[in-house]
């Protein structure tokens, strides 16, 4: 199972920023390699999705509060 690393402001802004993303694919009219990198928008909601970020795991960081015992 993957450690929760992914705190709920962050989640909630992953989530904006992913559908941001790839609301501006589908529905603009961009052609071209830059409006396919919009697809990108793909990870954060991924991510949010499971509550975890490979790359806070790499870097040691964690958004979550911490529990206390």
């Amino acid at each position: 199972m993957l450690k929760t690393n992914v705190g709920p402001l962050d989640r909630t802004l992953r989530v904006i920023l992913g559908l941001v993303l790839l609301g501006a694919f589908f529905f603009g009219k961009g052609e071209g390699p830059w409006h396919y990198a919009l697809l990108i928008g793909v990870v954060p909601l991924a991510t949010a999705a499971v509550s975890n970020c490979p790359l806070y795991s790499v870097l040691g960081l964690s958004t979550c509060p911490v529990k206390r015992g």
